[in-house]
């Protein structure tokens, strides 16, 4: 698909959210992910569902538990134009890019699927490539689109999920 063939027309994408750090001015993980939604909606998206938030352990050196969430937002955006969206997103609420791919932050959004399908270039993936083997992103992803099916196994997402449990 090109992209000006994705411009013209609404987008859905389902994003994980994740956070286990203190934001100044907001307060610890869980708030943090509550303020998400109504970020996303002031940067031009529609939220058109909002996961429960869950506790889960961390991946790595990072000693923090971690709020996880999901979220289905609308967009006329393409893929790289999304992502964007999240990075700025990311850093308004202080994350700072570095080499640890699994450091404490204040806030995670990555991209897990898309209603156009698939998307590959070297900045970005979809379907997310490790969301199969992610329980903190499965659940609370099944849990407000549980029909939604991975273009890459034909899975849907309860599935799945079922599938890590």
């Amino acid at each position: 698909m090109r992209s000006s063939e994705v411009k013209s027309r609404k987008q859905r994408y389902l994003i994980a959210l994740g956070s286990n750090m203190r934001v100044p001015g907001i307060g610890g993980p869980r708030r943090v992910l509550a303020k998400v939604a109504s970020e996303l909606e002031r940067s031009g998206l529609v939220v058109e569902s909002f996961s429960p938030v869950m506790r889960s352990r961390p991946i790595g050196p990072s000693q923090r538990e971690y709020a996880n969430g999901a979220a289905i937002v609308i967009s006329d955006k393409a893929p790289r134009e999304m992502l964007a969206l999240l990075k700025g997103i990311e850093g308004n609420f202080g994350r700072r890019t570095s080499g640890s791919p699994w450091r404490r932050r204040q806030l995670d959004l990555d991209i897990i699927l898309w209603s156009g399908g698939r998307w590959s270039t070297p900045d970005l993936a979809i379907p997310h490539p490790l969301f199969r083997e992610r329980s903190f992103v499965l659940q609370p992803a099944a849990a407000i689109a549980p029909g939604w099916r991975d273009p890459l196994t034909g899975l849907t997402l309860r599935q799945l999920a079922a599938r890590g449990s």
